[in-house]
Formats: structure tokens, sequence, C-alpha cells
């Protein structure tokens, strides 16, 4: 690279030579630069963006360049590491910091590959495994653990024993409660975002850190439902379904999958003597719901919708049966009229809790379609002919109801047309 001294060395590393072994579309390149200095970086023209440790941005590319680095663990939690970088750090040694070995692979200009720690044999097994022992240094790492099984899973990829056990121990000290709810978030969506959550939530439960990562969730495990709607029984194992089934249906979306988690949140709080029955739990899961968004300061359109989720769900599996009043109220209630949006994540959240279900997979959701018909007959009435009648304020919004109710009313008495 011109202006770099001529023994420096300049790998692809981390995700993208991961992905190119997995056969999965490329993503970002990050590289890594051995034998450099900070001031020779800048001097050959990159930009340095980081600040707690140095990377800098290609003049042309903008792609991100991380000077060789070792850490040393200096306090509690993901950040208290002190960071060394001089041209002295081998690639080994920067290799040696990172999580996994399907991590800790290096690759050079010519394509050859180094990998000191067996990154490309594991990938080969599916395994995901620690680097080294300092793995327990950073309490980050369980949650990103539980993330990389959320998106390879489906590709068979395995836990590896003994850094489950590493993870427990990390779990069983406490330091969890060290990370800041900002990358719990974003370690979360990026789950909610993979085909498979619910091996994100298995993975934490397994290393006892889902009571301190999510507890709203984990107090779903081990409540039962009734048999003749949930074959599965366990509360917790049909909100990984449904999840995964939200994955299916709205793929990337992780505004859907946070609804998905979020709907059956009331069930924890049921009371013992009334299981397997459920009264009410919709309502009482939109507090939780709530709670749990506050804590992890979830954007706010994320937190509307799981609470939405929780409060509305079975309206909308009993559709059918409601009056075309209560079916423009619920709407309302969503503020669906100005978001439109919102009726088709209901919706579409609905559909992945109603085929959440053990054998239930394949099976057909109609009240999404009917929801969908019915609202867009609703959206389809106009305010301009009640405006000319010259009624204002109350009177014109009772007006404007009162003909969206008719809508809903006479759309029903058409088919709805599955998408």
């Amino acid at each position: 690279m011109a202006g770099l001294p001529g023994h420096a060395r300049i790998y692809l590393v981390g995700g993208a030579v991961r992905d190119a072994l997995l056969g999965q579309p490329p993503g970002d390149r990050d590289f890594v630069v051995v034998g450099a200095t900070a001031e020779q970086m800048l001097g050959a023209g990159y930009t340095q963006v980081g600040r707690d440790f140095p990377v800098f941005l290609h003049p042309q590319t903008g792609e991100e360049y991380a000077l060789a680095r070792t850490e040393r663990k200096s306090g509690r939690g993901y950040t208290g590491f002190a960071v060394h970088a001089d041209p002295s750090v081998t690639l080994e040694e920067d290799l040696r910091r990172r999580d996994f070995t399907i991590n800790a692979i290096a690759q050079a200009d010519d394509g050859s590959l180094v990998d000191p720690f067996g990154g490309a044999e594991d990938i080969r097994n599916r395994v995901l495994r620690h680097v080294s022992e300092a793995f327990v240094e950073d309490p980050l790492r369980v949650l990103r653990a539980a993330r990389f099984m959320a998106r390879f899973a489906p590709l068979g990829l395995t836990m590896a024993p003994e850094t489950l056990a590493l993870m427990r121990t990390i779990a069983d000290s406490g330091e969890l409660a060290t990370l800041a709810p900002e990358r719990v978030w974003q370690e979360l969506a990026k789950a909610l975002r993979s085909a498979a959550p619910s091996a994100f939530l298995r993975t934490l439960r397994d290393a006892h850190a889902l009571p301190a990562v999510l507890p709203e969730v984990d107090a779903l495990y081990g409540v039962p439902q009734r048999a003749d709607y949930h074959p599965e029984i366990d509360t917790g194992t049909h909100v990984e379904m449904v999840c995964d089934m939200a994955a299916r249906l709205a793929p990337g979306d992780e505004l859907i999958g946070y609804g998905a988690l979020c709907h059956d949140l009331g069930k924890a709080l049921t009371p013992a003597a009334e299981l397997p029955r459920h009264v009410m739990h919709e309502q009482r899961g939109v507090a939780v719901a709530n709670a749990m968004s506050e804590r992890l300061k979830a954007p706010s359109e994320h937190r509307e919708l799981a609470a939405l989720c929780s409060r509305e769900h079975l309206l909308v599996h009993r559709i059918a049966e409601l009056k075309p009043a209560t079916i423009h109220d619920l709407i309302a209630r969503c503020d669906g009229f100005r978001k439109p949006v919102r009726i088709d994540q209901l919706a579409t959240v609905c559909e992945a809790d109603a085929r959440g279900r053990q054998g239930h997979r394949d099976t057909p959701f109609p009240q999404a379609t009917m929801l969908r018909h019915l609202f867009a007959a609703a959206q389809s009435v106009r305010g301009d002919a009640i405006t000319a009648s010259g009624l204002k304020g109350p009177d014109f919004g009772a007006a404007l109801r009162k003909a969206r109710i008719a809508a809903i009313a006479q759309a029903r008495s058409q088919p709805a047309i599955e998408p």
C-alpha cells in the first residue's frame, strides 16, 4: 500500500473470511495492518475514526483498516480493557484476542489463510469455539455467541461444550449486569433479524444467561398452556417457535421479531390456580412488554408494536366473530389510520403466533387476510363528503367512524382475496 513501510502487511480478517468459508453472501470487509504506526496510516491518506484503538478508513474504498493490537483486562465489564497497538504486535497476537476461532482467520493478498487456532476446521465441522481462556474477560461475548447461533444454527452450527462452560462462568459471575442496555439491544436486534432467533434464546438459557439478559422471557419457560391449543405446552417453547415463524414470514425484520417475542409475556403472570388457562394475559402483558422495552432502551416503534401485539393479538385470532365496530376500534387503538403499516405488522405477528405451534407450521391463517381486507375497506372511506356536509370537530369524528364501520360491515360480505 502506497505510503506504508515495505514490511507492513495487510490482511482481510473476521466476518468476511468466515462467511466466504461458510458459503454465505459477502458483507462488510475489515482489514488488519501489521507493522505500521498510526502516523504512517495518516500519512498514507487514511482517516482515523477509532478513539479506543486505532481504526482507519481507506481513502478510496472507505473500508476499515485497524492496526494489529492486543488487549488486556483492566476492569469489570466489556469496556474494561487496556489496548496496545504498535508495529511489534504480530498477526497471531491480534487474532488471539478475538472471540471465536471462526472469527480468528486472516487472509493474505494471495488468498492464503493464516489460521493459528483452527477456525477453518471448526467451520467445516460447524462448531462455535472460543479462541482462548481470555474469552471470559468480556461478558458481551455471551450475547455474541447466542447471536451467532441464531444466524448460523440453520447451517448446522453447534456450540462447543467447553465454550458453553465458559459462558456459564461469565453468567454466574454477575458480569452480565455490566452490559449497557444499548449493547444488549444491538445483539438482540441482530438475533431477531436472523433465521433462527430461537437459537439465541436457547443458547442464553443453556448458558444460564437468560435471567440476566431477558428475565421477562425467561419467566415463560415452564409455564404450561392448554394442550388443545398449544400441543408444545411450554410457553417458552411457544415463544421460540413464534419468533422463528416471524423470521420466516418477515425475514430480516427485527420489528416483527420483537413483536413476536413480546406478544405472550403476560402468561408469566397468570395465577397458578388458573393454569393452564391464561385469562387476561394479553392485558397483563402490556405492562411487562413496556417494562422490558424501557430497560432495553428499545426504539419507540418497537415499544409501541410490542405493546399492541400483546394487547390485541387474541382479538385478531377471533376477528371472524367480532362486530364491525369492534374491528374499527381495534384499528383505531393501533393508530392504524395514521400509521397503516401497523395493521400489516400486527397481522404478521398474529400469523406467526398461530403458526408457531407444534403441528401448525403450515396451517393457513385466514384471519390475517381478513384483517388486511377489512382495514383496506375502512381506509377507503374519505372525509371529503363529511366535510362538505358541514360537520366539524367531534361530530365529524363520529360521522367518519360510522362510515368506516359501515365500510367494514359491507366488506365482510365480500370474500377477502388471499395475497
